[in-house]
């Protein structure tokens, strides 16, 4: 087999056995949902937050060691080990009972998600720089895994649990989900070829983690915890979001949860095609950009709020002759009132409002006869604000964002093997674990937002603000890095600013 054959058959293996991790690290997005609605699990929204990030935990701080251990042993070995680790850990899980249990499990089959970085680094040493970025890009399609769990998870359910007649039944789901990851560690054990890097092979542990000091690393995290970390958050978070706000079914939620999470992962094939063309920087500037504006979209709730208005004031002093519900008249002074309106809005069918829709009035605040003085107020203002928050306008909202958050993905790990082509295992590890970090606190963070605000769109405001402090640092280092002139164009648009 030639070396190309080599090279792209061991990305597509390595592309499938990453899609099947990362269907098993998203797992608790559909399965603690469930379970929470079929009251087999009695936890509130932050105890919720922490078993949906808990896996992601875990396979975030691993992702640096198993980096390490890939540079040093090459993926194949590590890949498996991981595979099969993750396999036992979620068939233990289908015997969890307490919420003890359910944490220590999602902490174990968490392991999964550190096969991210074994992957970057395995299928980066079988590509030449001028392709990495799309072999990597193809390569994180795999995150469309989450996609898979969130459209089939709750029709598996359903079906092990003959539609919740029998909830025992969703123990068989940990339970298929560890038959997969075994039978892809076999096929990936069958299939593919070690391979590594040996000038990253014959480092320390020392050597190893020097490139942790360059400040540019870190900021790669930063980035990969918008885009991946919020990215695996959301995949989880937007199942009970769509239950919650819009109540939907959990196989409907689990549906429109994949329309932001399947095509975020696939299109990350096409953000290291833009990214090896294009340049980073530029990738990264759209990305963060419309992140910005598409958060902020999504910030307003549904509300129906009626709130004090802007009233009518008397320019004179004198007595009220007359007083209807269009009208007051002070001496000969007639003040025209707007008259309240029946209010039909929110008896509208879902849907039928795109915008938020705004009515204001006056209600008089005299009575015949009464003397008042100059800028007394004779009618209150009435303003009501009714939006529905139409769920076909959020959902086409959160797919953009979806697609964004998938391109940038591969314009971050864009720079790894260029700037560090011997630490892809130990750079990609670490932004990795930034990354991850950003799918375990999210959840959380998300469920005390909504514990402290009452308002399931807090989510989106935290998110839109991490868009801006992300967006702003990239965009003040390139002006600086150009002010100085430490670097040419070209490299900006390839490398720094991302």
């Amino acid at each position: 087999m030639t070396g190309r054959a080599a090279a792209n058959r061991t990305l597509i293996v390595n592309t499938v056995a990453f899609t099947v991790c990362f269907a098993v690290w998203t797992m608790y997005g559909v399965l603690v949902t469930f379970l929470v609605d079929n009251k087999v699990l009695q936890i509130d929204k932050s105890q919720m937050g922490w078993l949906l990030g808990i896996p992601v935990l875990t396979g975030s701080l691993f992702r640096l060691p198993v980096g390490m251990l890939t540079e040093r042993y090459g993926g194949k070995p590590v890949y498996i080990a991981v595979m099969l680790f993750a396999g036992v850990s979620v068939f233990l899980t289908s015997f969890a009972t307490t919420f003890a249990h359910f944490l220590f499990g999602g902490l174990m089959f968490g392991m999964s998600g550190a096969s991210f970085a074994v992957g970057i680094a395995y299928s980066s040493v079988w590509f030449p720089k001028q392709s990495q970025g799309t072999a990597l890009g193809v390569f994180g399609m795999g995150n469309a895994g989450s996609a898979l769990t969130t459209v089939f998870g709750p029709q598996l359910l359903a079906s092990f649990t003959h539609g919740g007649a029998d909830v025992e039944g969703w123990r068989k789901l940990p339970q298929l989900y560890a038959y997969c990851l075994i039978a892809m560690a076999v096929i990936f054990a069958l299939l593919t070829t070690n391979k590594k890097d040996e000038g990253a092979a014959s480092k320390t542990a020392a050597q190893m983690l020097k490139p942790l000091q360059d400040v540019r690393v870190w900021r790669f995290g930063l980035y990969y915890f918008l885009v991946f970390g919020a990215f695996v958050a959301l995949s989880q978070w937007l199942v009970p979001y769509y239950l919650n706000v819009y109540g939907l079914n959990l196989a409907t939620a689990g549906l429109l949860a994949a329309v932001f999470s399947f095509p975020s992962g696939v299109i990350r094939a096409l953000g290291g095609w833009a990214s090896d063309k294009f340049g980073a920087r530029s990738t990264m500037y759209w990305v963060l950009g419309s992140c910005c504006v598409l958060f902020a979209l999504l910030v307003a709730p549904r509300m129906d709020i009626q709130s004090p208005g802007e009233g009518v004031m008397a320019d004179k002093p004198g007595q009220v002759t007359a007083v209807s519900a269009g009208e007051v008249k002070v001496g000969d002074k007639a003040y025209k009132l707007t008259p309240a309106v029946e209010n039909r809005q929110s008896s509208l069918p879902e849907g039928a409002l795109v915008w938020p829709k705004i009515d204001t009035w006056h209600e008089p605040a005299v009575d015949v006869g009464q003397k008042v003085k100059r800028k007394e107020v004779l009618a209150r203002g009435v303003t009501h604000i009714y939006f529905q928050a139409n769920i076909a306008v959020f959902t086409a909202l959160v797919f953009l964002a979806g697609i964004m958050m998938g391109v940038g993905k591969a314009a971050v790990y864009k720079h790894i093997p260029e700037y560090f082509p011997h630490d892809v295992g130990v750079v990609g590890g670490i932004v990795g674990v930034i990354g991850g970090l950003g799918g375990f606190f999210c959840p959380i963070l998300f469920g005390y937002l909504l514990k402290w605000t009452g308002l399931w769109t807090s989510c989106w405001l935290f998110l839109g603000v991490l868009s801006v402090v992300c967006l702003t640092w990239m965009h003040l280092v390139i002006l600086r890095m150009t002010k100085n002139q430490k670097m040419e164009m070209p490299g900006l648009v390839a490398g720094e600013g991302a």
